[in-house]
């Protein structure tokens, strides 16, 4: 259908899983579409409205999906269902012409469009499990290592790496418990006419014992799909919409995680860096570069998918009276790139948090620059408990931590610790010797350590009574 001499979007080849992209495929939409009218038919031949033999003949022919020939009909009457509709019911010749009785273009789209956002969630609840097992491995594997924390970009007290994961984690799991409540809650439109009344359906089966409500049921429990009880022309846009939020809520805890690595990366602090590989380019221009590009990409990506939700909002919002068509060409566009595009970002979350590379001495090296001043409030401490003045205190620590700002901001070491060691207005309460050990902030993390395993198990504890 397509060759490099027109356009394709990055998500057909570029960004997201080749099982994401078989789920947005046009024939998987078509197979879907078929499989719609399908369902429906074997409902009408229940009620008998259809025979057997007329329901046999279309499942024959339910894989025979032909391009060319719906392109052709397409070009002549510019309807794709129709079109579609027509290709599917030349090629059979008892089934064909019960094909779509009583239904509207909706009630076979809709609930394709069901089917289609379901298969896409499990995917995407697929990526969230992976992602969080391996955060899991790196909290574990780093509960108790210790690092500056920076709060408004500035040293702030020590913390852990794990603990620093945890949050990521913990972010994860409400996503993935969204993913799961969107799963469970999908409906389909249904088979409800043009209005959403019914009235084509009951028309076809005046006469018989059946009811509208009754064909529907059966249709909707052969696609698996439960319907809404109540609909227009469409099913309630809102349902697209929820998606869309939800899709960007991983963005969002993606982009968290991303921004934090591209921060963390930087020279100045050095901490993480992703993994790079040998014969990895950094820059046409800069040889030595080696920019944090995953997580650059991943914060594109979010940003991207968190401004979807707002033209499904709009969608929802102006689906006037029983509908309007405005909403059917981008439909064709933000459902399949809000998920081709988490989809990208999860799989690149999950090789990230599995290859991320943590620099040890980057670590101590800010612990000792900077965590000395974080453990001043652990020293005043022990000096009001050793009988020191708590307001005299700390105005003579807050004296010598202002000069030891100028004095990094000067480019020398940290004097801190020297400075207050010398003050005999300090070691008048505190031997010297105490004096250093509260001032090394490596052991001032709280209890970081110990949330941060106890998060590890949450997580590991959520992700076996999913597979169970």
């Amino acid at each position: 259908m397509v060759d490099h001499e027109t356009y394709q979007s990055p998500l057909t080849w570029r960004y997201g899983s080749a099982e994401m992209r078989r789920v947005w495929s046009e024939a998987h939409r078509r197979r879907l579409l078929r499989r719609v009218w399908i369902a429906l038919a074997h409902a009408q031949a229940r009620a008998g409205l259809v025979t057997a033999e007329q329901v046999a003949d279309l499942e024959a022919h339910r894989d025979e999906i032909d391009f060319e020939r719906a392109a052709q009909l397409e070009a002549e009457i510019h309807h794709d269902l129709v079109a579609e509709l027509r290709t599917f019911a030349e090629q059979c010749p008892l089934g064909g012409p019960i094909l779509h009785a009583g239904a509207t273009s909706q009630d076979i789209l809709d609930n394709a469009d069901a089917l289609r956002l379901r298969a896409a969630l499990e995917l995407v609840r697929e990526r969230l499990t992976d992602l969080l097992a391996a955060l899991a491995g790196r909290i574990e594997e780093t509960a108790g290592l210790a690092c500056m924390a920076f709060t408004h970009l500035q040293p702030a007290e020590p913390t852990t790496v794990g603990y620093r994961f945890a949050q990521y984690g913990q972010d994860l799991l409400l996503d993935l418990e969204n993913v799961d409540r969107l799963r469970v809650s999908l409906r389909g439109k249904g088979f409800k006419g043009a209005a959403g009344t019914s009235a084509s359906y009951a028309q076809l089966l005046a006469g018989t014992q059946w009811a509208p409500a009754d064909v529907e049921r059966w249709a909707m429990e052969r696609l698996g799909l439960e319907a809404w009880p109540v609909a227009t022309q469409v099913y309630p846009r809102k349902q697209d919409w929820q998606v869309l939020v939800g899709l960007a809520g991983i963005a969002q805890s993606l982009n968290r995680f991303a921004f934090d690595l591209r921060v963390l990366q930087s020279p100045p602090i050095g901490e993480w860096s992703e993994p790079f590989g040998r014969s990895q380019v950094g820059s046409s221009a800069m040889p030595f570069k080696r920019n944090p590009i995953n997580a650059e990409n991943i914060c594109s990506l979010a940003r991207y998918v968190a401004a979807l939700p707002a033209v499904a909002w709009g969608n929802a919002a102006e689906s006037l009276l029983e509908r309007t068509l405005d909403d059917s060409a981008n439909r064709r566009l933000i459902l399949a790139d809000a998920f081709l595009a988490v989809d990208e970002m999860l799989g690149r979350a999950a090789r990230l948090v599995r290859g991320l590379v943590i620099h040890r001495p980057a670590l101590a090296r800010n612990l000792a620059t900077y965590g000395v001043f974080a453990a001043t409030e652990r020293l005043l401490m022990e000096l009001v408990k050793a009988g020191a003045d708590r307001q005299a205190m700390h105005e003579v620590i807050r004296e010598h931590s202002l000069a030891a700002w100028e004095a990094l901001q000067q480019g020398l070491a940290n004097p801190l610790h020297d400075r207050l060691l010398a003050d005999g207005r300090i070691t008048a309460h505190l031997p010297a010797g105490r004096v250093t050990a509260l001032l090394d902030a490596s052991a001032y993390v709280g209890d970081a350590p110990q949330r941060a395993q106890a998060a590890a198990q949450e997580i590991r504890r959520r992700l076996a009574a999913l597979s169970t």
